[in-house]
């Protein structure tokens, strides 16, 4: 498999991804720690979950509409 294209990944690595994309579709923490199969919420929240652009431009958005009352973009 040296000639692949493709870029070797780990299993675990695919978890990191998973628990990213289940935040992004508003899926429950909670949820998200059962499907994931970890112990503590904070596994899940802490290392596993990771934020993106798109994420905290919703939030801040969000913020300013209960702030100044305007409408989210």
């Amino acid at each position: 498999m040296a000639d692949s294209p493709l870029r070797t990944i780990r299993l675990h690595h695919l978890r990191h991804s998973v628990a990213s994309l289940l935040k992004k579709a508003g899926v429950a923490p909670r949820d998200a720690m059962e499907i994931l199969g970890h112990s503590r919420i904070a596994v899940t929240m802490e290392i596993c979950t990771h934020s993106d652009e798109a994420t905290q431009r919703e939030g801040l958005g969000r913020l300013g509409g209960t702030l100044f009352g305007t409408p989210e973009k």
